[in-house]
This record gives structure tokens, C-alpha cells and sequence, in this order.
């Protein structure tokens, strides 16, 4: 068997599990599927089924086995890639209608904090795209994208109802691999109260992000600032294994 073939299974298969897991149909208690019983559905060898099975356990999801058949211990499924990465995937991801209103798109001079994220020189210039999004209608973060030039000049003509951004930069040719992120708690100004419909000084987290393709190239640095009232935080994570962190969101209305 090839190795993308087993990459290809072992990508099938932990998804299956996950969404077993994710649906209730498996139950925190319940073990998984024996090995011989997934290799059997996915005509697979029990390579792939170990290295799904270990994505899992990665993820805090599942108990190590040892010996016997891994036992489900979460229900909570990490945040996928693009959903870190796009609010509108985001949105759709926790099943709700992701929605944008455009504040400005505009070009700008990059100051020192993207300028730094972006690897440019401090007032080369940029394309800035601020946007209330909403999530059932509701506004839910106020999120301000800035790209270098070479990515954000086809932006210039985005409106709500055009592709979402990182569909166009995908189809611009900008593969992003890598993202990374940082959160602070912080309080709404005059400006995002009104934006988000919140009294000033109220609650935000503030959410930066850095996105660059596998080569390392800069894409995007992007701020968001998301109702407090609105994210949830979830983590479960397994001795010796990764700590995925899961960010939510509630219904805005209860």
C-alpha cells in the first residue's frame, strides 16, 4: 500500500471517529471500534487505523488502550484548520449563518506591529479590510484583515455578497500553512460598543493572528475583537500528547 494511500485512510478514518464521537453515537465510556472491525469497513491494514486512533488520542478524545480497545473520554472536537483561520468557516463550523458588514477597505501604511507580522519595512504600504461579522444575523466580532499588497489588491473590490476572502486568496495562489494566534481579554471602546450593539467597557477578547504559507511567506495579519458573552473555550488534552484548545460559540440570544 502506497504512502498517500495510508495517509488518505488515516485521514477517513479519524474523521469517522471523530464524527462517531462528535454525533453522541459514541458516548464518553464507550470504547471504539476493535481494529479488526476498521480495518474491515475501510479495507484498510492496521496502520492507518493505529495512526487515526493516535490522532484522537492526540486531540484528548480518546484513552490510550494499552492493550485493549481505547475508551472515549470527550466529546469535544478541536477547531479545524480553516476555522482557526476564517471566521466565516468559523461560523459555519458551530452551525451558525456567518455574516459580514463592510466598515472600510482601504490601502494603508503599515505600522510597526504589521509591519513586523508581515515582514515589511514600518509605512510600506498595505490593504486594510475592516468588517463587523455576525453570526445569525447577530454581530458577534469586529475583525480587521491586513494583507501586503500582492494579496490584498485584488481585495480592493470585495463585497458581502463576493466569495469569502481566504476562497479568493486560496485562488490567488495563496496556500496558507501556518497560522498563529494570541488572545487577551480586553474591554470595547466607544467605536466597537456601537459596532456590536455592547455598552462600552464591556467585555472583548482580542484576537490576533498571523498567517503564512508552508514557505513561510506572509499573507495575512489580521486582529479580531469578539464578544465576550459569546465564546466558549474548551480543552481536553492526554499526558504526554498535544493540548488542543477549542474555541466556541454560544447562542448569542440565550
Amino acid at each position: 500500500m502506497s504512502t498517500s494511500r495510508s495517509r488518505q485512510q488515516h485521514v477517513e478514518i479519524a474523521e469517522y471517529l471523530q464524527n462517531l464521537i462528535h454525533s453522541g453515537d459514541l458516548a464518553p465510556g464507550d470504547q471504539l471500534p476493535s481494529e479488526a472491525e476498521l480495518c474491515e469497513k475501510f479495507g484498510s491494514s492496521r496502520g492507518p487505523v493505529r495512526q487515526a486512533v493516535a490522532t484522537l488520542r492526540a486531540e484528548g478524545l480518546v484513552s490510550s488502550g494499552r492493550g485493549r480497545r481505547s475508551m472515549v473520554l470527550s466529546t469535544q472536537i478541536s477547531n479545524s484548520f480553516d476555522a482557526l483561520l476564517s471566521a466565516t468557516a468559523f461560523f459555519e463550523e458551530e452551525g451558525h449563518k456567518a455574516g459580514a458588514k463592510i466598515i472600510r477597505i482601504a490601502r494603508e501604511l503599515a505600522s510597526e506591529t504589521v509591519a513586523d507580522a508581515l515582514e515589511l519595512k514600518q509605512d510600506d504600504p498595505v490593504v486594510e479590510i475592516m468588517r463587523v461579522r455576525t453570526a445569525d444575523d447577530l454581530p458577534v466580532m469586529v475583525e480587521k484583515l491586513v494583507f501586503p499588497t500582492k494579496w490584498g489588491e485584488p481585495l480592493m473590490t470585495l463585497t458581502p455578497h463576493s466569495p469569502s476572502v481566504h476562497k479568493q486568496l486560496r485562488e490567488m495562489g495563496a496556500h496558507v500553512d501556518n497560522i498563529v494566534r494570541t488572545a487577551l481579554i480586553t474591554q470595547a471602546d466607544s467605536e466597537q460598543a456601537e459596532l456590536l450593539g455592547i455598552a462600552e467597557g464591556a467585555p472583548l477578547i482580542h484576537l490576533t493572528l498571523r498567517a503564512s504559507t508552508y514557505q513561510g511567506e506572509p499573507v495575512e495579519f489580521a486582529e479580531y475583537y469578539v464578544r465576550g458573552d459569546v465564546i466558549t473555550i474548551d480543552q481536553s488534552n492526554v499526558r504526554g500528547g498535544s493540548v488542543p484548545v477549542k474555541l466556541g460559540l454560544k447562542n448569542p440570544k440565550n
